[in-house]
C-alpha cells in the first residue's frame, strides 16, 4: 500500500526546497540590482567631482554583480541536497579562479582601489597644480582607475600610476587657496647697507604687477607693510635677507620671482649695493726634489 504520509511529506519537503531556491534567486536580483544603483550613484558624483567618464567604472560594476550572482547561484543550488556536491565544487572552483585572478592582476587592482580612494578622499583635482614627490610638477589633466596624467611645465604628460600618487608627498597650489607667498632670497656683502637694500627690494616688489596685497583688515587699518624683508641669517660671506612677497596664483608668483630677482639685481648694481660671490686662492708649491 501506499504511503501517503510519506508522500506528502515528500511534496511539502520538495516545496519548501523549490521555494527556497526561488527565495534566494529573488534576493540575489534584488541585492545585485541595489547595489549597481548604488554604485552608479556615488560613480556619477565620483566622476563629475573628477572630470572622468563614468563608463570607465563599469568594469566595477560588472564584477561586483558577477560575485553576487555566483553567490546567490551557488547557495540556490546547495539548498538542494542532491546538487550540494555541485555547488561545493563550483564555489571551491570560483575562490580558486578568484586567487588566481587576484595573483595575476594584483598590481592592476591596486590601481583601481587607489583611484577610488583617490576620488572619495580628493587630494586634487583636474586643473590643480600639484607637486609630486620633490621632481615632478605641473598641472592635473586626467584622473582615471588606473593612473594619473600631470601635464608638466613643458607641456609633457607625466603617467603616474594610482599606487604611486596614495603614497607620495602632493604638495597642492590650488585646493583651497591659490594665493602664494614668493620668498626672494639675495645675499648682500658686510659692508653694504642693509636698510638701503631692504628698501630697493620692497621697492621692486611693490612695483611688480604680480604683487598681491594680503593684508587683513585689521593689518590695513594698523598700516602694517605690503611687502616685508627680513634678515634670516649671517653667512660666512653675506647678510641674507629674505623678501615676503604675494601673488595670486602660482603662476602669476613664479614671473614675479623671476623678474624680481632681475629688477634687484639691477638696482644693486645701480645703487653700490653688493651681492658677494666666493673667490678662490690657489697656492702653487715648488715640489722639485732638492739634492
Amino acid at each position: 500500500m501506499i504511503d501517503f504520509s510519506k508522500v506528502t511529506d515528500v511534496i511539502l519537503n520538495s516545496f519548501w526546497r523549490i521555494l527556497t531556491v526561488i527565495i534566494i534567486l529573488f534576493f540575489t536580483v534584488v541585492v545585485s540590482r541595489v547595489i549597481r544603483i548604488i554604485l552608479n550613484k556615488a560613480f556619477k558624483k565620483t566622476s563629475k567631482r573628477l572630470k572622468i567618464d563614468e563608463t570607465k567604472y563599469q568594469f566595477i560594476k560588472h564584477a561586483v554583480s558577477a560575485a553576487i550572482y555566483l553567490i546567490g547561484i551557488g547557495l540556490a543550488i546547495y539548498a538542494i541536497p542532491s546538487l550540494r556536491a555541485i555547488s561545493v565544487s563550483m564555489l571551491a572552483g570560483a575562490g580558486v579562479l578568484a586567487v588566481a585572478i587576484g595573483f595575476a592582476s594584483q598590481e592592476a587592482f591596486a590601481n583601481i582601489i587607489s583611484g577610488i580612494f583617490l576620488a572619495i578622499f580628493k587630494p586634487f583635482s583636474v586643473g590643480d597644480r600639484v607637486t609630486i614627490g620633490n621632481n615632478i610638477s605641473g598641472i592635473v589633466e586626467d584622473i582615471t582607475l588606473r593612473h594619473t596624467i600631470i601635464k608638466n611645465y613643458q607641456n609633457k604628460r607625466v603617467i603616474i600610476p594610482n599606487t604611486i600618487m596614495s603614497n607620495e608627498t602632493i604638495e597642492n597650489a590650488t585646493i583651497k587657496d591659490e594665493k602664494i607667498c614668493k620668498w626672494i632670497d639675495i645675499g648682500i656683502s658686510y659692508d653694504s647697507d642693509i636698510d638701503k637694500a631692504r628698501k630697493i627690494m620692497i621697492d621692486e616688489a611693490l612695483k611688480h604687477p604680480n604683487h598681491f596685497d594680503n593684508r587683513s583688515v585689521d593689518e590695513k587699518s594698523k598700516n602694517d607693510p605690503i611687502v616685508r624683508v627680513r634678515v634670516i641669517g649671517l653667512g660666512d660671506s653675506s647678510v641674507n635677507l629674505r623678501t615676503y612677497v604675494w601673488a595670486k596664483n602660482s603662476a602669476e608668483g613664479f614671473v614675479l620671482a623671476c623678474d624680481l630677482n632681475e629688477s634687484i639685481k639691477k638696482r644693486f648694481d645701480k645703487e653700490g649695493v653688493t651681492i658677494p660671490f666666493p673667490h678662490r686662492t690657489i697656492v702653487f708649491k715648488d715640489k722639485r726634489a732638492r739634492f
